[in-house]
């Protein structure tokens, strides 16, 4: 057979044919089986479902259809394993930050302590919710929406805040100060209130969480309370903290509650 002026053997046209093939369904099955995997990881929850598994069975599929190529072409898989395995330690060197944030990886994804979804602050500072965990890197994203890219090595390592675990509900607290002439009794009454209508306004499921209130200490010009309140993720706690603020402040000024400010008496001796 004549093809542009080549003349090509029906075995070499067969075994086109059988490549071509061969590409067309690894590429169809690559992106079958990652599918199918990410859906797994998300029916089943045995491992969170971020994209380093998903990458990892793809290039398998991507190894088996070479290796069904190589078959094709009459080439023998036996040497090619051979000449693998003599230049693996070699390739190992090369590749050996690549290799350790590959198992640093797999280590996060299996321990479940790091999860997407998850708000994470590190001990270097970097802080932000856990988009996703790749062979190389774990992305974060910021309050700012900007990404962080950490390496899964220096992930591995770092100190971590997972403030949604081990209770998916972030709890977040507000202090302010009530003067000493104050009903301790009364005050504590109204910022409950004010801080469950402002949990229910904001419509979050946290549970059967309640908020608290506690008194902290006696300062120099109030006494220091707290109001513990509860949002089901790290970031949704700032306008919750705005609101219930000024809820506060409204409700203090109806009920006739002070905040006091700073204050400092001075006695003056005669001559």
């Amino acid at each position: 057979m004549t093809l542009l002026g080549i003349d090509i053997s029906q075995q070499a046209l067969t075994r086109g044919l059988y490549i071509v093939v061969i590409v067309i369904a690894t590429v169809i099955a690559v992106r079958v089986v990652g599918g199918l995997v990410r859906r797994w990881m998300k029916a089943t929850g045995a491992v969170p479902a971020t994209s380093i598994f998903v990458n990892i069975a793809r290039v398998g599929v991507i190894i088996l259809g070479a290796g069904f190529v190589l078959s094709v072409l009459g080439i023998s898989i036996t040497p090619v394993i051979t000449a693998l395995g003599v230049g693996g330690l070699a390739v190992a060197l090369a590749l050996q930050d690549t290799l350790s944030n590959l198992f640093a990886g797999l280590q996060i994804v299996a321990s479940k302590q790091i999860r997407p979804g998850d708000y994470l602050l590190l001990d270097t500072g970097q802080e932000g919710t856990v988009t996703d965990t790749a062979w190389r890197t774990t992305t974060l994203r910021t309050q700012s929406d900007n990404l962080v890219i950490v390496p899964n090595s220096v992930l591995a390592q770092a100190i971590v805040t997972n403030y949604r675990l081990p209770a998916e509900a972030v709890a977040t607290t507000v202090e302010f100060g009530v003067g000493y002439g104050s009903d301790l009794d009364h005050v504590q009454r109204v910022v409950t209130e004010v801080a469950a209508q402002v949990m229910d306004e904001a419509g979050h499921d946290v549970g059967e969480r309640d908020p608290i209130v506690r008194f902290r200490a006696f300062q120099d010009s109030q006494i220091l309370c707290a109001a513990i309140l509860y949002v089901p993720g790290y970031g949704d706690q700032f306008p919750l903290r705005s609101a219930f603020i000024k809820a506060l402040h409204a409700r203090f000024a109806d009920e006739g509650i002070s905040f006091p400010f700073p204050q400092r008496t001075v006695h003056l001796m005669k001559e």
